[in-house]
Formats: structure tokens, sequence, C-alpha cells
């Protein structure tokens, strides 16, 4: 595909702000990321990387600024994006009175797959991401790494070009979370873009090509991994770098 949608970056985000009363969580934050990309998104708590990460997903509307996605603009083509792309949110709001395969399914039907296809890939993704020891298990019964398995699972389903993910690996443990990794890193290797939020850096770090940082709803980096290093700086070290978090630790002297 050659034209302007097929070759625009997955995202691309223009002077984008959001304001809150007083505040501006997000301010003229821009940036783009490349298709095929695996991107991770960065900063200290309230920098603005939920907020940004929300208007992604078409939860909150920008106080100003453009987004596009896949070459699409939000909002005004929001139903065409919907069909293309696959949400992880933080809060992995899932259906609770559902099993695990029942919630996959619906999802599958929700992007408009046949009931028969929805239910096989339901079947498959349950078992990928090895949920298909109790298929009756209802949702409300998960433990949270189990949420966040379901979550991606129902995400993959609809074969989508881009997905958006906030803080998916939260509360999963390690042989789950290696799974789940393994499964990202096929997607970007058959073309898939992934745009990630983790406050887990050596994830980021193992998982992620190009990086953004922001630091109070500002872009402070926003290159391929190898450029933000210094020297043998680890991305823990390029990230308190940038976010002028750095001090002395303090010492009590009871402690």
């Amino acid at each position: 595909m050659t034209d302007g949608v097929g070759s625009a970056p997955a995202i691309r985000v223009r002077n984008l702000t959001k304001v809150y009363g007083a505040k501006a969580a997000v301010n003229g934050l821009s940036f783009e990321v490349p298709r095929g990309c695996f991107f991770g998104f960065l900063g200290p708590n309230g920098a603005g990387k939920t907020t940004t990460i929300r208007m992604l997903m078409g939860l909150a509307a920008p106080t100003s600024g453009s987004i596009e996605l896949l070459g699409l603009p939000v909002p005004s083509a929001s139903v065409e994006i919907k069909g293309r792309i696959g949400l992880v949110p933080d809060e992995s709001l899932l259906f609770d009175h559902l099993s695990g395969a029942e919630f996959i399914e619906f999802v599958g039907r929700m992007y408009g797959l046949d009931r028969g296809v929805a239910r096989e890939r339901a079947r498959e993704l349950l078992a990928l991401f090895e949920l298909d020891s109790q298929p009756r298990k209802l949702i409300n019964e998960y433990s949270k790494g189990m949420r966040k398995r379901a979550a991606m699972a129902a995400a993959l389903i609809h074969r989508p070009q881009l997905f958006l993910m906030d803080e998916p690996f939260e509360g999963v443990d390690a042989v789950g979370a290696r799974l789940m990794k393994e499964i990202l890193l096929g997607q970007v290797q058959q073309g898939a873009t992934i745009f990630l939020t983790s406050h887990v850096l050596e994830v980021v770090e193992r998982l992620c090509t190009r990086i953004a940082i922001i630091s109070d709803g500002r872009l402070v980096a926003d290159s391929d991994m190898a450029e933000l290093r210094e020297g043998s700086e680890t991305l823990e070290d390029v990230f308190v770098r940038l976010v002028g978090v750095e001090r002395q630790a303090e010492t009590l002297g009871w402690l």
C-alpha cells in the first residue's frame, strides 16, 4: 500500500494538550511512532503517561492538538480505527460474569468476526495464554495476572495492526510475563506496532527499540534506545538523568 494512510506512521501526535482545571496534565506533546516498532512510553508518576494513552485510546478528549492512528484522524475516523487496533487498558475492564472463553469470543464478535471464527479463535487464544485449564472459570475469579492475560488475548483476536497497552505486565507473574512478551515480540516480527507504557524499566529495555520519555506533561526524550544511552548507561540511568529526580539518598539515624 502506497497511499498516505498506508505510508503514515502508526501514531502521529501533534501539540497534544490536556488541561484539567488550571493544570496541564499533557502540555504540547508531539511525537511519531513508526510502523513495525516496539515503542516504550515512559515517565515518572504524574507525568501524563496515562492521560496520553487514554487520549490515544479515545477514552479522553484532548483540550487541543491532534492525533492520527494508522494515518487516520482521531476522533473523526474512530470507528475505522477501532477495527484496526488492540487495546489493553491499565484497568483491565472485563465482563466479570463471563468465562474467559466467552469474553474473548464476545470481543471477537464486537469486531465483526463470524461466530464460528470468534469461538475457534477464543479457544485457541485461551490455550495460548494458558487459561484453558479451567475453561468455565468466570473472570471475576481470575487473579490480576490472569485478567491481564485475558485482556491481551482479547486484544489479539481480530489481528490488529496497532496495540495500545497501559501497564500490561502489572500483577503478572514471571512465567505469564515471559509468555506475553514472546507473543508481543512475535506480533512485531509480523509487522504490528506496539505502544507500551510500563514502570518496569527492565521490561521496556528488553522489548522496546524506540523510547519516548515525558516529564510534567512535556517530552524530554524521543529516540532509538541505543541513542539514548551514554557509555554504559542502563535505561534506568537514562530515565533518572532525564527526568531530574536523581538525588543522594537520605539516611535516617534510627534506620
